[in-house]
């Protein structure tokens, strides 16, 4: 059926039976982060532009090409969040939750938006599940933040993962390796991308985050971060490969691994699958140890990561099934739809789902509770309201019977 309206390019809507699953991913999420001890925080969706410039970095892809920007009835510069990191960190700062006892744990779920060709699990509007994590700096915060996601990834079915980990210093070790760098990509300058060229005086880490292909080939014999980690981050590193050794959690080094943001310090990490094609990634985050203070905070440890809920339910399609359909009131005749009314509301109320049918025969409705997989078929017509027994009948197992009309919830004992 057309129409003269349409969703905008990069943006759909979510239907059943994919919103169940999305609901499904949400609702394994808030389980396992809270028994974690992580709390539910939610941000705006629109922020000051400075927020993401001060936190992202405005020599980042995401600052410099995606960002949805526009100014205001006000006059003020505001942006529709391309992440949920800055976010939460301008909460923690703004409503001094470093007065409270760490660590402070939360986790958000919700919509973001970049300016990015749209593409299987990657859309202009996309919506991430997140958790941050203040006020720890030990290793053992990253390993639980990483055991955390992988239980999550395990509850809702996931199998054919990969955990890549590496360590990007901070700043006392990071200039040296920037300077490498440098010196490494300068006789190979006019052969990068014009956007690698632009990284190479802006910051030159970004060049190996790049993804065109000719680039990935320069950078393969690039130094290593690791081999400049000064002896803080480098027993921060052995430290956290040791807890996830003896917690038995497999992982891979990847020492090109930076991630897209700025703010990112020390520990680094992604999820990575080979079932989505060219989008990897389905979980990635890393500590950021100063973001807090940037922002005019008291200097915060901290550590979180975010997950794309459309490359999750991508890999999950065939998975999850819809909620199941416990009964199927059909009735006949106005007395008979009355009490149909009455008794699914009864029903629902303790929580049982189900289903009324609204007119057409008694084998029509019948045929409707069929396809919506209903377990039982409850049946009300002018016999059933004389006699005050319900027809029932087992659409799984073929079995039917009768049962008092006050006695239906016997049927879901």
């Amino acid at each position: 059926m057309s129409s003269r309206f349409a969703a905008l390019k990069g943006v759909e809507d979510i239907l059943p039976p994919d919103s169940y699953l999305r609901q499904f991913i949400e609702d394994k999420a808030r389980s396992v982060f809270g028994s974690y001890g992580f709390g539910e925080i939610k941000t705006p969706i629109i922020e000051h532009t400075d927020l993401f410039l001060r936190s992202i970095g405005e020599t980042s892809d995401i600052v410099s090409k995606e960002m949805y920007t526009f100014t205001d009835k006000g006059g003020r510069s505001i942006t529709l969040r391309p992440e949920g990191t800055a976010s939460v960190v301008r909460a923690y700062v703004e409503h001094s939750l470093a007065m409270r006892p760490s660590p402070q744990k939360f986790y958000y779920m919700g919509p973001m938006f970049r300016y990015e060709r749209p593409q299987k699990g990657r859309q202009r509007q996309f919506y991430q599940i997140g958790v941050e994590a203040f006020g720890v700096a030990e290793a053992r915060m990253d390993a639980e933040v990483i055991l955390m996601l992988m239980l999550h990834l395990d509850r809702i079915g996931l199998e054919d993962l990969s955990l890549e980990l590496n360590s990007i210093g901070c700043g006392e070790c990071r200039p040296a390796f920037k300077e490498a760098l440098r010196d490494f990509f300068a006789p190979k300058l006019p052969e990068l991308c014009p956007d690698c060229q632009r990284r190479f005086e802006t910051n030159p880490l970004r060049i190996l985050d790049c993804k065109v292909e000719r680039c990935i080939e320069i950078r393969k014999d690039a130094p290593l971060v690791t081999d400049y980690l000064c002896g803080n981050c480098r027993s921060h590193f052995d430290s956290l490969l040791k807890l996830l050794g003896v917690m038995g959690v497999k992982y891979t080094l990847n020492p090109h691994m930076v991630r897209g943001l700025d703010y990112y310090t020390r520990t680094t990490f992604e999820v990575t699958t080979e079932n989505l094609g060219a989008q990897k990634a389905v979980a990635a985050g890393g500590r950021y140890d100063g973001l807090v203070e940037e922002f005019g905070g008291p200097a915060t440890p901290a550590i979180g990561f975010a997950m794309g809920v459309e490359r999750l339910a991508a890999l999950l399609k065939d998975k999850a099934a819809p909620p199941i359909t416990d009964f199927f009131v059909a009735s006949l005749g106005e007395e008979a739809a009355t009490q149909a009314l009455k008794l699914a509301s009864g029903l629902r109320a303790e929580g049982i789902r189900g289903e009324l049918g609204y007119g057409g025969s008694l084998k029509s409705q019948l045929r409707k509770a069929g396809k919506l997989g209903a377990r039982f078929a409850i049946i009300i017509g002018e016999d059933e309201l004389k006699s005050g027994l319900l027809k029932w009948k087992d659409l799984k197992k073929g079995e039917s019977g009768e049962v008092p009309l006050a006695g239906a919830r016997k049927l879901f004992a």
